[in-house]
């Protein structure tokens, strides 16, 4: 694309959770085709503040594809129109000059709206704390090659601890289901032999954390996985699936 962007943004603005929200248009003008999106946003809050108004509130760290912070609903897709991105990753090239584009926060009650499109995800926090963690000693560093892992065990951890708990899964998800977020930490442990004292009682604890917050049942239509920036399998809710009835199993006897 070649020469610059005028677009109209229709923004989600809410002060608090407990406040009624509204989608408000912006004009934005002479948008770089190379720019982020979280960098035109940056542009429209520029605007914001010279004209005396408050800028809109987003979630954004590292602007580098990793962090998971930039939790934008883009024209009715998790992190907008292209697969395999996060937000930041997300270019205005993939826009049209004069398009109108849509910004809203996740939707999900087990994140609640802070102010305008920035939500608490502390939730998943809160799954992670149940029981996303080896707690036996492994003493020093060893050598890479001192713990034998098959290689097909290895690339499945690997490919599972590469979700960056972003929350678009539960964003997609009808029920705002949070099973493969879920899935994808229980399974980065289950994989590895340091993780095998606790893989029952990890996956017990860690579902039964995510029921407690409000997360919704698997709806099974892959929205998840579709919209996942990082491509997390729903291989893994599979596996976490079948590592909590055996949990329930070894718990009944």
């Amino acid at each position: 694309m070649s020469g610059n962007m005028n677009l109209t943004l229709k923004v989600w603005r809410q002060k608090n959770n407990n406040a009624e929200g509204k989608l408000v248009n912006y004009q934005v003008k002479d948008i770089s085709p190379d720019m982020s999106f979280l960098e035109m946003m940056d542009v429209l809050n520029e605007q914001l503040i010279v004209k005396g108004d408050e800028p809109i509130a987003f979630d954004h760290d590292c602007r580098e594809g990793i962090c998971g912070m930039c939790s934008l609903y883009i024209n009715g897709r998790p992190h907008g129109p292209k697969d395999r991105v996060t937000t930041c990753q997300l270019h205005m090239r993939s826009f049209e000059d004069g398009q109108t584009i849509t910004i809203e926060p996740w939707r999900a009650a087990p994140f609640p709206i802070v102010k305008d499109l920035a939500v608490n995800r502390s939730a998943f926090d809160r799954i992670i704390a149940s029981g996303g963690y080896v707690s036996v000693n492994t003493g020093n560093a060893q050598d890479a090659n001192s713990l034998p892992i098959g290689k097909e065990d290895a690339d499945l951890s690997f490919a599972a601890a590469a979700c960056i708990g972003c929350g678009a899964c539960v964003a997609a998800c009808k029920n705002a289901s949070a099973m493969l977020f879920v899935s994808a930490k229980v399974s980065q442990l289950a994989l590895l032999p340091q993780g095998q004292p606790e893989r029952y009682l990890r996956v017990h604890n860690m579902v039964a954390k995510m029921d407690e917050e409000g997360f919704g049942n698997c709806t099974n239509t892959g929205a998840c996985e579709a919209e996942c920036p990082k491509g997390i399998s729903l291989s893994n809710i599979a596996r976490m699936n079948r590592d909590y009835f055996v949990a329930g199993f070894a718990s009944d006897n």
